[in-house]
């Protein structure tokens, strides 16, 4: 199952769906789609914006800027994401601590 924690100032992706086979799996690939091109276009937008670190099976984003730009783009991958839970509640968790 991914995991998705979500912090006032970071976003942590952790695991893998489990719904198919590693590069035959549609639930972590449309995740992934959804992350990487959500921190393509913070970055795009302001270089400065976050910092993001890639781990096996872990992503973490740190959220350094409060652009509205950024924090819109942020927001709206977390919606995608949520979008995805729905449908796939078996396969993706989000998690949000108000710490």
């Amino acid at each position: 199952m991914i995991k998705v924690v979500s912090r006032k100032d970071s976003i942590v992706v952790i695991g893998h769906a489990d719904y198919a086979f590693y590069g035959k799996d549609i639930v972590c690939a449309s995740a992934s789609a959804i992350v990487i091109t959500s921190i393509n276009a913070c970055l795009r937008i302001n270089k400065e914006s976050i910092k993001y670190k890639e781990e096996k099976d872990k992503l973490t984003i740190d959220i350094i800027s409060k652009d509205k730009d950024v924090l819109l783009i942020i927001e709206n991958m977390m919606s995608m994401l949520e979008e995805l839970a729905k449908t796939y509640q078996k396969n993706i968790k989000i998690i949000k601590e108000e710490k």
